[in-house]
């Protein structure tokens, strides 16, 4: 990509929070556990939309027993 095409993005007043806050890191277990709680975080809103799907039918024990003999792989030109 040429240099001339890439446009600057500012941070959001959200991503400029997390950067002062990760700043205050200073061990390895510190981001460890930082790194875990994020990672529990985000489980936890996909766990929740999955409930979602499921609660309004989107999901069900069929859908999921389809997804048993999906092939989705991308297919290859030899």
């Amino acid at each position: 990509m040429e240099a001339a095409t890439l446009q600057a993005t500012p941070f959001t007043p959200f991503q400029i929070e997390m950067l002062e806050l990760i700043a205050k890191v200073n061990t390895e277990r510190e981001m460890s556990d930082i790194r875990r709680l994020l990672g529990q975080y985000f489980a936890k809103q996909a766990e929740d939309a999955v409930d979602r799907l499921w609660d309004e039918g989107v999901l069900n024990d069929d859908v999921i027993e389809g997804w048993k003999n999906e092939h989705m792989r991308t297919p290859y030109k030899k």
